[in-house]
């Protein structure tokens, strides 16, 4: 099959009618998307394997389900195995360890796209254009902000993709920046 990007969008929206999901799936898309330019890797694929990595989750969303049904619906819909694998990796629930630059990479912006999305929109300005990094990364030490975000995970998946944690967090709000209207995140500014 040829992976396009306008294909994995009608596969989202087939089974993903939350906006808050689907604005996920594009905040993990663009983050993903600026590591594999930075990483010199192929932005298409890459992008295409995080706009999917969660496409089941609205429907299937026990974890005895998710990504697994994902998966399954992958498989018959001709996508290749790395990126089936790299949805099942993205949970630690599932026993796929992550190996690939993708699959780590997957992993460090899922959680962070959302802790930078509830970090943005509890500004005054609810926007991401003025949101900077430390302030982030101060968030993250508040065990009532965002409390299901597990803070581990945020700093597993930097070390994991080899990126300090603070460069990861500012480098999460640039690559989200370039997608700030689609995620509603422009704010008042």
């Amino acid at each position: 099959m040829t992976m396009t990007r306008e294909a994995a969008w009608a596969l989202l929206t087939e089974f993903t009618q939350n906006e808050n999901l689907r604005k996920h799936a594009l905040a993990v898309e663009a983050a993903v998307r600026g590591y594999a330019r930075l990483f010199g890797e192929d932005a298409d694929a890459w992008g295409i394997t995080a706009l999917l990595h969660d496409f089941d989750y609205d429907r299937y969303p026990d974890l005895t389900d998710h990504p697994f049904k994902g998966a399954e619906i992958l498989r018959e819909r001709g996508y290749p195995e790395w990126l089936i694998r790299a949805v099942l990796s993205h949970a630690d629930h599932t026993g796929v360890t992550r190996e690939t630059r993708l699959e780590h990479t997957l992993f460090a912006c899922d959680e962070m796209a959302g802790f930078v999305t509830a970090a943005a929109l509890i500004r005054p300005s609810k926007s991401l254009l003025d949101l900077e990094a430390p302030s982030v990364v101060k968030r993250m030490k508040e065990k009532a902000f965002a409390r299901a975000v597990n803070r581990d995970d945020l700093r597993r998946g930097a070390e994991a993709i080899g990126v300090p944690l603070d460069a990861h967090v500012a480098n999460v709000i640039a690559f989200m920046r370039e997608q700030a209207g689609a995620l509603g995140l422009r704010g008042t500014l």
